[in-house]
């Protein structure tokens, strides 16, 4: 037989207890310290995703757009290709690499191997894959010059990981844009 005794209330107290000043507050639920976050007593600030990356938190960025910190326009050609548009183009690549693994070699399998030569190969010439071309996207370099095929290997290698495009910072950009110097915009 089991026995559960009932909770000392002097044990809860130290475990439930606010930090500081607002202890008092938060206990009795006072709405006053709730401030902009809407949270009772003390919330840590809000970081960037990225910053911690490079060992370096800093408050969250005081740009209003993605891309303003790269000096990329807000809107239209050269701003910073969001989400959706990248999700539409990979979702377009897969298909036609599906497409032409199961049509060419008979077998659903080859289909990441096809998908990362296209990535590579279009990637490295010419900054497009076919379905960033199709949804009106490209992959340029920070400094302008072309993505090249060093940098356009070391993002294809990172970009199949899956990993590294999920982790972005506040400019959109995944480790694997961050590792080839690259930025995703509109055309």
């Amino acid at each position: 037989m089991v026995t559960v005794s009932a909770p000392c209330p002097g044990c809860f107290a130290l475990v439930t207890r606010g930090v500081g000043a607002a202890a008092g507050r938060v206990a009795a639920g006072d709405a006053r310290d709730r401030g902009s976050t809407g949270y009772r007593g003390h919330v840590a600030e809000q970081r960037r995703a990225g910053d911690w990356l490079t060992g370096v938190l800093t408050p969250k960025s005081e740009s209003h757009y993605p891309g303003e910190r790269l000096g990329l326009p807000e809107q239209g050609p050269g701003s910073v290709a969001r989400m959706g548009r990248r999700l539409g183009a990979l979702c377009i690549d897969w298909l036609l690499c599906t497409i032409i693994a199961a049509g060419l070699l008979r077998s659903q399998y080859w289909t990441i191997v096809i998908f990362a030569v296209e990535v590579y190969l279009l990637t490295a010439v010419s900054g497009f894959t076919v379905g960033k071309r199709i949804v009106g996207i490209r992959v340029a370099r920070l400094d302008g010059k072309p993505v090249g095929f060093l940098w356009a290997l070391v993002r294809t290698l990172l970009l199949l990981t899956v990993i590294a495009p999920l982790v972005t910072d506040g400019d959109l950009r995944g480790l694997h844009d961050k590792a080839a110097n690259t930025v995703v915009i509109r055309i």
